[in-house]
């Protein structure tokens, strides 16, 4: 391949399609608490045990009536009390009322709570205003969920969102795919393990550090092997010792066409690779193929092209080994450039932006600065990447691009 020819590099579109269709979900699954269910995804549909709310209550502070009785006029005379949690369970006799609050259980023969700002109390009783209707301020059993109602179906990542609900219809354990095991290490002799002190021309291996921390949130299982130095034997033995264990192996550098990158030599002889340079900037080479039991990402060296292509190209990956079906590319919209962005033809640029909205409440971008592939701090500053299309150049203030939010990954 002409490395300097950009029409014979894969789109990132291309490169996802023939990734997402060779992989499935995972097929293991495991009970788990509730209490411990959270960033898991759903490994079947769940219905609901019981009805929600599961008797009819007040939506308000005020009276129970039988809506029929009030049509005299007459103050009603108050027969007793509901509360939340100690419903009224006495005789009610005809032509009274029962004093309710929120939550309380509606007692039998009850079909209207009139809020207390609608009443006026007296020695003789409580007298209603006009403005009443039959079944004003019930909730009824089951208006929310009905027994035996989906709930959620399988796929569904459990969150604060979800959680909470299944914990309202009693729910205590849940059955979930097993958490995606994902071997990392990062090749290199230059790398130093964040912490250690440096040695002459070393740097520190803030890839793994970073990939490692998108893994956490993603819910991974991580296996951390190190950094690995640039030796065939110790590379291989690491490639084999992942593939014993991990679902998914990442490794860090080593995919370029360097002189000291042994990976594509050796996953040639363990498994199976599609080795790929991308038509995307920055990180132009990426790898990905199957070892004998795992699946294989290769991430470029260059700290923001490793982060880069785990959230454009791992990240979907993973969520589809993980059985999660919900999971959404982040949202892409329209903003005006508000600074020049410099660009060349061939590759889908995705520059680091930090965009705002202007005093006509238009979305506008502007660029986080220098955009090499080294510079990391761009993601701490900015809050989208600006993706400009594959063959457009550079970008004058004031032209419409496309901006594409940071998920909770980068957020």
């Amino acid at each position: 391949m002409d490395y300097c020819n950009t029409s014979d590099l894969l789109s990132l579109e291309q490169a996802l399609t023939k990734m997402l269709s060779q992989v499935t979900p995972l097929p293991a699954t495991e009970i788990v608490e509730l209490t411990d269910a959270a960033g898991r995804i759903t490994a079947s549909a769940i219905t609901s045990p019981i009805a929600v709310p599961p008797f009819a209550n007040s939506a308000m502070d005020g009276y129970a009536v039988r809506c029929n009785e009030l049509s005299s006029g007459m103050p009603l005379p108050v027969a007793g009390k509901a509360f939340a949690g100690a419903p009224f369970k006495d005789e009610w006799p005809a032509n009274t009322c029962i004093r309710i609050m929120t939550g309380a259980p509606i007692p039998q023969g009850a079909d209207t709570v009139v809020m207390q700002e609608q009443a006026v109390i007296s020695e003789q009783g409580v007298t209603f205003s006009d403005n009443v209707h039959i079944g004003q301020n019930i909730r009824l059993a089951g208006e929310d969920i009905q027994q035996g109602a989906a709930v959620f179906p399988a796929g569904v990542k459990l969150g604060a969102a979800q959680l909470p609900l299944l914990a309202s219809l009693g729910i205590v354990e849940i059955t979930v795919f097993r958490a995606l095991k994902v071997a990392i290490f990062s090749t290199g002799d230059e790398l130093q393990p964040v912490g250690q002190p440096l040695g002459e021309g070393q740097i520190y291996d803030t890839n793994r550090f970073a990939v490692r921390l998108m893994l956490q949130q993603l819910g991974c299982q991580i296996i951390d092997l190190g950094v690995i130095r640039d030796d065939q034997q110790a590379l291989r033995s690491a490639f084999e010792q992942a593939d014993a264990v991990a679902d998914l192996v990442i490794s860090s550098g080593g995919v370029s066409v360097g002189e000291a990158d042994y990976t594509k030599q050796i996953l040639e002889e363990l498994g199976e690779v599609g080795f790929w340079t991308l038509a995307i900037k920055p990180g132009k080479p990426f790898a990905f193929g199957k070892l004998k039991r795992a699946w294989f990402c290769g991430l470029p060296g260059n700290p923001v092209s490793a982060a880069l292509t785990f959230y454009q190209l791992v990240q979907p990956l993973i969520a589809k080994l993980s059985g999660h079906s919900g999971w959404r590319p982040p949202l892409r919209l329209k903003a005006i450039a508000a600074t020049k962005l410099k660009k060349s033809p061939g590759r889908l640029d995705f520059q680091r932006g930090i965009f705002t909205t202007n005093i006509h409440g238009e979305l506008e971008v502007h660029t986080t600065g220098h955009q090499g592939s080294h510079v990391f701090s761009s993601f701490s500053q900015g809050n989208c990447f600006i993706v400009l299309e594959r063959e457009r150049g550079s970008v004058a203030i004031g032209e419409t691009v496309e901006i594409e939010l940071f998920n909770a990954l980068l957020a």
